[in-house]
């Protein structure tokens, strides 16, 4: 009778935490930064009308046509 050696189980990465994770961005997001390049609003062309993207001052965005 043979006997077989036990069977290694596979190793993982250990699971990152939340506190080191980086947020999951879908294909195509752009960061904020990157579109007000510093400025306060931009303007936005889309389908012919205008519109002005602004950041507050408490750093959330609002979208206006």
């Amino acid at each position: 009778m043979q006997t077989s050696a036990p069977l290694a189980l596979p190793t993982t990465a250990p699971l990152s935490t939340a506190s080191t994770a980086q947020p999951v961005c879908p294909a195509g997001t752009l960061e904020s930064s990157e579109l007000l390049q510093g400025a306060k609003a931009v303007s936005i062309l889309h389908n012919g009308a205008i519109y002005r993207l602004q950041a507050t001052k408490l750093g959330k965005l609002i979208l206006t046509k």
